[in-house]
């Protein structure tokens, strides 16, 4: 497999890898400059040369791996008879410059119900590199036209029109966050309760009122929900203290809130 298509099934599989590319060689040396691997717990793909150099390399990658590096390294390995490392010598007289690159689980969200604020979330959320995932009983939001934005982002953007919105819960990746925020209450509420029943996702965020969540609670309740699954969601969502009733003003407060959700994902790990 090339090490894009590598890269790209990684990303698709929610899988960390390490990018190794040839920086520098002088000498002789397997590979020119540019050539690059990518490595996973249970995989590499491409090739940085072969021999002791490749396998110093990927050991190096998989302890990155292990202890969730988030910063790139240099690594320098010399290739003659004197540059033993416990893969053994390789003696091609030349010596190769490595940088190791994490590509890390991206984050991935879910916005359910792409009116005014879903979108104002969506136009921010798709600057950032991530999975975001919009969802709508309502094919008129999801146009190519509407949607253009949002597209034009670093994110990768999958949009989802589900008549029967809380069956698209069961598509989204493991670890998703999902933000609630649908026209419709009873919409919400259906899909309160079947993402309280998905053990896949991450955080589930409901947008509405104090009013609108102590109805919530005791729908969920009567569905069978304990009060310790219940408290997984959050309502309201945003940062609080945060004025402002504008679409675009709460957008910015639930995109923030998000941020900080990541952060504590990439510290778990």
């Amino acid at each position: 497999m090339h090490w894009l298509a590598a890269v790209q099934q990684l990303r698709d599989r929610r899988e960390a890898g390490v990018l190794v590319t040839v920086t520098g060689a002088r000498g002789h040396a397997p590979r020119d400059p540019g050539a690059k691997m990518v490595v996973a717990e249970g995989g590499a793909w491409g090739s940085v040369g072969g021999g002791n150099l490749e396998e110093t390399s990927v050991a190096r990658a998989r302890a990155m791996l292990a202890a969730g590096a988030d910063e790139p390294e240099q690594l320098t390995l010399g290739l003659t008879d004197r540059a033993r490392t416990e893969h053994g010598r390789q003696c091609c007289g030349g010596e190769v410059s490595l940088l190791l690159e994490p590509l890390p689980v991206v984050p991935a969200v879910a916005v359910f119900g792409v009116g005014h604020v879903g979108l104002e979330v969506a136009r921010i959320l798709a600057g950032h590199d991530l999975d975001l995932h919009l969802v709508d009983s309502r094919a008129h939001q999801l146009t190519p036209e509407r949607l253009a934005p949002v597209e034009a982002g670093e994110a990768r953007v999958r949009a989802h029109h589900a008549p029967v919105p809380e069956l698209a819960l069961g598509s989204v990746p493991a670890g998703t966050h999902v933000l609630v925020m649908t026209h419709d209450h009873a919409e919400d509420f259906a899909l309160c309760d079947a993402a309280l029943r998905c053990a896949h996702l991450g955080s589930v965020g409901l947008i509405g009122s104090a009013a609108k969540w102590a109805r919530f609670r005791t729908g969920l309740a009567v569905e069978g929900h304990d009060e310790a699954t219940i408290a997984r969601i959050r309502c309201p969502i945003g940062l609080p203290g945060l004025p402002g009733k504008e679409p675009a003003a709460i957008a910015v407060s639930v995109a923030a809130e998000l941020v900080g959700l990541f952060a504590a994902d990439r510290a778990r790990r």
